[in-house]
């Protein structure tokens, strides 16, 4: 099953090699990692989106807590919680696919933030589903490539990571 973690820990050289050291010790995939500073500079908050059972989750929250630098472990997927990725796409738009990739851009609520003669890049945010859904609708001769950031997801409501 899909976990979403959260954390906040202390912004400073090597607690990213730490965390993802602690995954790859044990043998924890992850699928997907963000992180970036908070409102207060000396914390950074990290979103892990890793899969197994609960019993691996429960093990993997414990290791985390007992790691120095972070102050705050929360399994976002054990409530409500909304997640967003970004993707940036560019894809060939010559001729009558130009039209094409602006129509599929606005179905998917997508913004062309790059025109040349020749490539369109497409900026999308959403779920993965979401963003998977448009690369699957598309035509796959015509990306020329891809960058996603990864999932990043806060709780819905009065869930608050915070120290």
């Amino acid at each position: 099953m899909k976990h979403v973690i959260a954390l906040l820990l202390e912004n400073e050289p090597g607690a990213l090699s730490r965390v993802v050291g602690l995954f790859s010790a044990r043998g924890y995939n992850i699928e997907s990692l963000t992180v970036a500073p908070t409102e207060d500079a000396s914390l950074s908050r990290m979103t892990v989106v890793t899969s197994g059972s609960d019993d691996v989750i429960e093990q993997i929250t414990k290791h985390l807590n007992r790691l120095i630098e972070v102050v705050k472990v929360v399994d976002l997927s054990e409530g409500p919680y909304t997640e967003r990725e970004l993707m940036l796409i560019k894809v060939r738009a010559v001729g009558k696919e130009r039209e094409e990739m602006k129509r599929m851009a606005d179905i998917f609520r997508g913004r062309i933030i790059d025109v040349t003669d020749k490539t369109y890049t497409i900026e999308l945010t959403g779920d993965a589903s979401k963003l998977d859904a448009f690369l699957e609708a598309i035509d796959r001769a015509a990306i020329l490539e891809t960058a996603r950031t990864g999932t990043s997801g806060i709780g819905r409501g009065e869930r608050i990571l915070r120290v």
